[in-house]
């Protein structure tokens, strides 16, 4: 067992040594490793979190600004509420030869979340959802292509994409994804298209053998409602189904899949991510005539039923019910959104901003993008705080949090400014290696 150690690089360097050997890759989750951080530099393993508060092996704090768990956890680290409710679960029993009747529960309560919808399945994994869904659409349409736009995960399905042409996906928002493992006879069985782009999608249409139009309603920027009822009008006169992968959007601006904003209703939608605050559990959404058809297929596994989820996603909607949750930090990303903007202007950096409120994605535009992303990275931990280009705001994070991360960052940036204007190199002043931004830098 890895002991503490008062210096937390040589504690966390040690684990993730001890991690590249016993684990591909170091973890199981391309989001997670130190990598894409500050490599060498990131504290990696945590002990504790609460609220925004996370406690690395070493005991060191940290406010999290960066991905908040990618992105699950909207109600801020252990929430009390929904926590109780789990270890309340944990002590009736978790798994049973019987099913839990929290199943049926959140099944009720997200169809009235979703007039449009009948029936819902459940999973654990955002891919897992993503890939019930292909399949229930395949299913109900005995049609075998999947046009999609946006990132929907892992699975064989998606990955075919690359097949033909290895740079399909790198818009998508990952680049350099391998298809090494993917059936070759996948090639074609599932086209990629932009948003904006329906001539392309028509085309793709037109092919006649297409199962399900599979999107993110939002991603980077925000959609027309026009967009998406074209989009839509399109799965229509092509009998295909319209899916929306809400795994990310969901629950951050609003109650339940953000397409409720825009009014237009898709066929099939998956929810995931913030639905259990932390805890595993994801869902599949659909009209009964279309959900019925998983019973034609063969869809199941184990930890399907595993009750912890279903507790876990009851209690957080009642909390997100409860707090306006979605108000809430969307609110707190558009005042994050607004400050740092002007404190990168004030140092004559240009800052690109992307993504809604309640989900921040920052660049700086400059040819050193990375190794400044790097550097801000490097310097903020000594700050005690977490973060690197996307920020995903929780109801834990508080104005004056947002106020302390900007007043250590202004003082990252004066240092940063002093570095440029005297044309050194940003990578010399680097403690350790430059972050990665894909999956083709680690492989």
């Amino acid at each position: 067992m890895l002991k503490r150690n008062k210096n937390n690089k040589a504690s966390g360097n040690s684990l993730h040594k001890k991690a590249k050997k016993y684990i591909p890759g170091g973890n199981s989750l391309l989001s997670k490793r130190r990598e894409m951080f500050a490599p060498n530099q990131w504290p990696a393993y945590f002990e504790s979190a609460k609220g925004i508060t996370v406690k690395d092996i070493s005991g060191n704090l940290f406010r999290d600004f960066s991905h908040f768990a990618v992105g699950t956890n909207s109600l801020g680290y252990g929430n009390s509420k929904v926590d109780k409710a789990v270890k309340n679960c944990i002590e009736k029993g978790n798994m049973c030869t019987l099913n839990p009747p929290e199943e049926v529960f959140l099944a009720e309560k997200l169809v009235k979340m979703h007039p449009w919808s009948s029936m819902a399945r459940f999973a654990r994994t955002g891919g897992e959802a993503n890939t019930i869904a292909v399949r229930i659409a395949r299913a109900f349409t005995k049609k075998s292509k999947i046009a999609f736009c946006g990132y929907h995960g892992w699975h064989d399905w998606y990955l075919s994409a690359n097949i033909r042409n290895k740079k399909n996906l790198d818009l998508q928002l990952l680049s350099g994804l391998s298809t090494n493992g993917v059936p070759k006879e996948l090639e074609s069985t599932s086209i990629p298209f932009f948003e904006g782009e329906l001539n392309k999608l028509e085309d793709i249409l037109k092919q006649k053998d297409v199962a399900a139009i599979k999107m993110e309603v939002m991603r980077s920027k925000k959609p027309s409602k026009q967009y998406l009822e074209d989009v839509k009008f399109l799965s229509k006169k092509y009998k295909s189904l319209l899916i929306f992968d809400e795994c990310t959007s969901g629950f951050r601006e609003t109650f339940g899949g953000l397409h409720l904003k825009y009014d237009v209703n898709p066929d099939l939608m998956i929810l995931g991510k913030a639905l259990g605050n932390g805890y595993a559990i994801t869902s599949v959404l659909g009209k009964e005539e279309i959900m019925e058809k998983s019973q034609s297929t063969f869809i199941s596994s184990t930890f399907f039923t595993e009750r912890i989820g279903f507790v876990a996603a009851l209690a957080t909607l009642d909390e997100m019910e409860r707090v306006k949750s979605w108000e809430k930090i969307s609110s707190i990303g558009s005042f994050f959104k607004a400050g740092i903007s002007k404190l990168f202007t004030s140092y004559g950096l240009k800052l690109e901003l992307s993504g809604m409120d309640a989900l921040v994605s920052y660049n700086v535009n400059h040819k050193e993008s990375r190794e400044i992303k790097t550097f801000i990275t490097q310097e903020m931990l000594k700050n005690n705080f977490l973060c690197g280009n996307l920020f995903y705001p929780s109801t834990s994070h508080t104005k004056k949090d947002i106020k302390d991360f900007f007043n250590s960052l202004d003082k990252v940036l004066r240092k940063l400014k002093l570095i440029l204007d005297k044309n050194e190199k940003v990578k010399d002043h680097l403690k350790g290696p430059v972050s990665h931004n894909s999956f083709e830098r680690l492989n």
